[in-house]
């Protein structure tokens, strides 16, 4: 059985400006980067604003367990799929950061016969986006240090500094660091950490600004410190806002690359779906519905957290509504919140499967009832699946009024989405939807919490630890208790704790903090355990990547 890079590898893509060319992009929009990836100039979708939207359909899926769910491959066979019923269509991605790459989890391209390729470019440096990300948000680090050297004119309480540099790598080590130490030539010692880049704010921000001077609206405004009388500082009080939005002005631009069967896609930005919002930019997006008539794009992690976000939090900021919604279940994954272990999952376990079953039905509830948007639920069919289990899901799901289609495009590509791709079609033009929130921005931040606690997650109560509420009414005092939440929690469990598998109820959510992203938009919710630095695994997948005398890079997954 050939890997996913080898079967990348065995595919010669198509040069980027045939792609382009597919996709109506005229030449005057593409920058390429070499003969298979491009970036798309901005002035394309100023130039195209008074052109028709497509549709756009968000893909889904389950909360993760580690039997994998396959909601990326599934996007993009889906992609594929709605191209061989002869639908003009484009898939919109994130980027992959270098720290799952090459720690457990892996890259973010797809799989088996599903992926985009140049996969090896598209999960390593690609066009240089998060390097730029980096580097404006180490500029702002640097300058916020040098500031305090130089005088400190602005009376910024060191001990109140919420701003960090990044690196996109799982470094541990870097977790929390004591900075300016040697002297006073070498700046003012304190207590200082390094976040991995997708978590910077500057990524969040870049992938909600909708244009330029969006962006720099949105760099001005991030909250960087707090001065001693308690005044937020800012980038802008900074005066750090031009020399970041230089160093982004070339990461702005969306990249154009294509799937294995030569479908346009639009890959493009990379926050956390837990500190942040999980979403591919609004910029990436846009393009995309202007050349196409559906866009097919996803969001990170579960519903309960990567829809919610893109629905209650991009959707919102970019005026974005979905005409279907996708969500990606496999057997297995079921069978793991039924309390199986991952030795035990290849034999039909009716009595597991019954159990780990109300996952899914929530999330499907969620979307349907919550939200009001058309869905589908696409169960990712592996060999080891059984008729009976199929249809129990089947069953399921029709009780609730939501159709289930098998997918087989990790095997089979497109030909293994039609079927998907056909009822996506049916959802997109047949079925009427009424797009609502979670929650309305005018409730307090309190508000919100218990809304999505209650109404997504399945729990009862919120707990607000002191420091929390602290922090809730200096935010208030602010005036930024009318953002929309952003709530980072576990992604393994509807509830703050990943133990609790399946469909969780009457749980209470703790959260131990909240801080504000004021460029993205939004409010960051903490509970849990959640880290914005991972680690490393014992076994790190660093240690199989290879590259030949070549350049022909192996071990990537």
């Amino acid at each position: 059985m050939l890997t996913d890079i080898e079967i990348a590898q065995s595919v010669i893509p198509k040069n980027i400006s045939e792609i382009a060319r597919a996709a109506g992009i005229e030449e005057k929009y593409v920058e390429q980067y070499g003969r298979v990836k491009a970036k798309i100039d901005l002035s394309l979708l100023e130039d195209k604003k008074n052109a028709p939207d497509g549709k756009l359909i968000l893909v889904t899926a389950i909360t993760p367990t580690p039997a994998g769910e396959g909601k990326t491959t599934t996007t993009i066979g889906l992609a594929d799929g709605m191209r061989r019923i002869g639908k003009n269509v484009t898939v919109a991605l994130r980027e992959p950061s270098l720290g799952p790459v090459f720690g457990v989890k892996g890259g973010a391209a797809g799989g088996g016969y599903a992926q985009v390729i140049p996969m090896e470019d598209i999960n390593l440096h690609f066009t240089g986006d998060f390097h730029a990300i980096g580097a404006a948000n180490n500029l702002l680090a640097a300058m916020l240090d040098n500031h305090i050297y130089q005088g400190n004119a602005l009376g910024i309480d060191v001990r109140r500094i919420s701003w960090k540099r990044c690196v996109d790598m799982n470094d541990r080590q870097l977790r929390f660091v004591t900075n300016g130490l040697g002297g006073r030539f070498n700046g003012v010692p304190r207590e200082d950490g390094y976040d991995i880049t997708v978590a910077s704010e500057i990524m969040a921000v870049l992938c909600l600004a909708a244009s330029v001077d969006d962006l720099k609206v949105r760099l001005a405004r991030m909250v960087v410190a707090y001065t001693y009388d308690g005044k937020p500082v800012t980038a802008g009080d900074l005066k750090a806002t031009g020399a970041m939005a230089a160093l982004l002005k070339d990461a702005l631009k969306p990249n154009l690359v294509q799937t294995l069967e030569g479908t346009p896609a639009i890959v493009h930005g990379g926050p956390f779906a837990n500190i942040a919002h999980g979403c591919n930019s609004v910029i990436a997006t846009k393009n995309a519905l202007k050349i196409s008539d559906y866009v097919v794009t996803e969001a990170g992690f579960g519903a309960d957290l990567g829809a919610e976000k893109f629905l209650d939090i991009k959707c919102r900021a970019a005026g974005l509504t979905p005409s279907a919604v996708v969500i990606v279940a496999t057997v297995r994954a079921l069978k793991m919140h039924g309390g199986l272990a991952k030795t035990e999952l290849s034999s039909e376990n009716l009595t597991a499967l019954e159990r780990g079953v109300p996952n899914l039905l929530r999330h499907v509830s969620n979307i349907k009832n919550v939200y009001k948007l058309p869905s589908v639920v696409a169960i990712n069919r592996f060999p080891t699946d059984t008729d009976a289990e199929i249809e129990f899901i089947i069953e399921k799901c029709r009780e609730l009024g939501v159709n289930v289609v098998l997918s087989t495009v990790w095997a089979e590509g497109g030909k293994g989405g039609e079927e998907l791709a056909r009822e996506v079609v049916r959802l997109c033009e047949e079925e009427k939807g009424n797009f609502t929130f979670a929650y309305d921005l005018n409730t307090t931040i309190e508000e919100k919490i218990k809304a999505l606690v209650c109404r997504v997650y399945g729990g009862s109560s919120v707990r607000i630890l002191p420091a929390a509420a602290k922090e809730i009414d200096t935010l208030r005092a602010l005036g930024y208790d009318k953002l929309p939440i952003c709530v980072a929690k576990t992604q393994y469990s509807f509830s703050d704790d990943p133990t609790k598998l399946g469909a969780p109820c009457d749980f209470e959510l703790t959260v131990k903090g909240v801080r504000v992203s004021a460029g993205a938009g939004f409010v960051v919710v903490l509970t849990g355990d959640i880290m914005t630095m991972p680690g490393l695994p014992k076994i790190p997948a660093a240690e199989k990547i290879d590259v030949d005398s070549s350049g022909k890079i192996t071990g990537l997954f």
